[in-house]
C-alpha cells in the first residue's frame, strides 16, 4: 500500500499513456493549425453563414461519434486497440493535404468529414487502451495527463497558425501545408512506442461487432453517466463560435486563433490537476466545479462587452474543459465492465456527438437570428440543466 501511495504522481503513469498523449499532442497541433483558421476562412473568404458553420461542425462531430460506436466495439471483439488507433490516426493524417489543395467549400467539407471519421475510428480504442494499461487508482491522473498533452497540442497549433499567418502574409494554404508534418509524426510515434495489453487481458468474441445484450451489460451506473454526458454536450457547442466572436469584436483575422491559444492553455494547465484530484475525492464533485466554470464562461461572454469579456470568458471555458473532459472518460472507465470498455466509450461518444451536433446547429441558428448573446445564454441554460443531472447521478449510482 505504501508503494502505491508513493506512485500516485505523474511519474507513475505508464509509458504507453505518455506515448498516447504525445500522439494526441502532435495530431492536435496539426488539426488546430487548420481548424483555428477554418471558420474565419469559410465566413470571410467563402461567405458562409454562422448557421452553416454550426451545421458543418456539428455534422462532422456526429459522423465521428457514430464511427466511435463501431470502432470501440470492434476493439472489444478483437482484443486489439492499437491497430484501430493506427487506422484512425493514419486516416486523419492522410486528409491533411486536402485542406491546402481544396479550391471550394465542398472539398473543405469533405476533408473535414473524413478527418472526423478518422477521429471516430481512433477515439474509443485509444481511451479504452488508456484504461487497459493503467491501474484503477491512477486512472483519473492517466486520463488527465493524456488530456493535458492533447491540449498542449491544441494550444501550440493555433499559436503556430498565428505566427505562420504573419510570416506568410495571411496565406491560409501555406499554413495548411505545414500542418501536414506533425500529423504524420503522430502516426510514427503511435506505431513505434505504443503497445497493446498482453494477449489474453481482454476477452474476444468475433461473432458480432455490437450486441444489444452488451448494452444491457453496461449497467445502470454507466447509463446514468452517459445520459448526463449527453445533456452536458448540449451546453458545449463547437469552439468555432469562440473564433467567430473574436472576429466580431474586431480582432484581426491573423490574431483570431489567439482565443484557442488561451482556451487550450487554461485547459492544459487544469486537466491533469483536475484528474488527479478526482482520484482523491469524488469525481462528480470535480465535474460540478467544471459545470460552474462553464456557466460563468457563457455568462461573461454574453454579458460583458468587448474584448475583456471575450478573453475572460475564453479562459473560463478552457478551465471548464480541464475539469470535465478527462473526468467523463474516467467515469466511463469506472462504470463499464472491463471487457466492454471499447463499446462503452463508443456509445458514450455517439450520444454526446449527436448532442453536440444539435448544440452546434442551434448555436448557429441563434447566432444568425438573435445574436451571439442568445447562443451563449442558451448554452448556460443547458449547463444548469446538467448540474441538476449531476445531483441525480450522485444519488442514483455508486460512483
Amino acid at each position: 500500500m505504501q508503494h502505491t501511495t508513493q506512485q500516485r504522481g505523474w511519474k507513475a503513469v505508464p509509458g504507453g499513456v505518455w506515448a498516447l498523449g504525445f500522439v494526441s499532442m502532435l495530431m492536435d497541433i496539426s488539426s488546430e493549425m487548420i481548424h483555428a483558421l477554418l471558420p474565419i476562412y469559410m465566413v470571410t473568404v467563402l461567405g458562409t453563414s454562422a448557421l452553416s458553420v454550426g451545421f458543418i461542425e456539428g455534422i462532422a462531430e456526429a459522423v465521428a461519434s457514430i464511427t466511435k460506436v463501431f470502432s470501440g466495439a470492434v476493439s472489444d471483439r478483437l482484443g486489439k486497440r492499437k491497430v484501430l488507433a493506427v487506422c484512425g490516426y493514419g486516416l486523419g493524417a492522410l486528409t491533411k493535404p486536402v485542406f491546402p489543395l481544396a479550391g471550394t467549400l465542398g472539398w473543405l467539407v469533405g476533408a473535414r468529414f473524413v478527418d472526423r471519421i478518422g477521429k471516430g475510428v481512433r477515439g474509443a480504442p485509444r481511451d479504452a487502451l488508456v484504461a487497459d494499461i493503467t491501474p484503477a487508482e491512477l486512472r483519473g491522473a492517466a486520463f488527465g495527463l493524456r488530456q493535458t498533452l492533447d491540449t498542449i497540442g491544441a494550444f501550440l497549433g493555433p499559436l503556430l497558425a498565428i505566427g505562420l499567418m504573419w510570416l506568410t502574409a495571411d496565406s491560409f494554404q501555406s499554413v495548411f501545408w505545414i500542418a501536414v508534418i506533425p500529423a504524420f509524426l503522430a502516426v510514427f510515434v503511435l506505431i513505434v512506442y505504443v503497445k497493446d495489453p498482453a494477449p489474453g487481458a481482454l476477452k474476444k468474441d468475433a461473432k458480432k461487432v455490437l450486441k444489444w445484450r452488451d448494452l444491457v451489460k453496461l449497467g445502470n451506473d454507466y447509463w446514468w453517466v452517459a445520459g448526463v454526458g449527453g445533456v452536458f454536450a448540449l451546453a458545449r457547442f463547437s469552439e468555432a463560435f469562440l473564433i467567430l466572436r473574436a472576429e466580431a469584436v474586431g480582432i484581426e483575422i491573423m490574431w483570431t486563433p489567439i482565443v484557442l491559444v488561451l482556451m487550450s492553455l487554461a485547459f492544459s494547465l487544469s486537466a491533469y490537476p483536475a484528474g488527479a484530484l478526482s482520484d482523491r475525492i469524488n469525481r462528480i464533485t470535480v465535474l460540478g466545479i467544471g459545470l460552474g466554470l462553464l456557466i460563468a464562461a457563457d455568462l461573461v461572454i454574453a454579458l460583458v462587452p468587448g474584448l475583456p469579456g471575450l478573453l475572460v470568458g475564453v479562459v473560463l471555458w478552457g478551465l471548464h474543459m480541464g475539469f470535465t473532459q478527462g473526468l467523463f472518460a474516467a467515469l466511463i472507465a469506472d462504470s463499464a465492465p472491463v471487457e466492454l470498455r471499447g463499446t462503452a466509450f463508443g456509445m458514450f461518444n455517439l450520444l454526446t456527438g449527436i448532442a453536440l451536433f444539435i448544440a452546434s446547429v442551434l448555436a448557429g441558428l441563434l447566432w444568425d437570428v438573435v445574436g451571439f448573446q442568445g447562443t451563449f445564454l442558451v448554452g448556460a441554460g443547458f449547463a444548469v440543466l446538467t448540474a441538476v443531472g449531476l445531483v441525480a447521478l450522485k444519488r442514483k449510482t455508486t460512483l
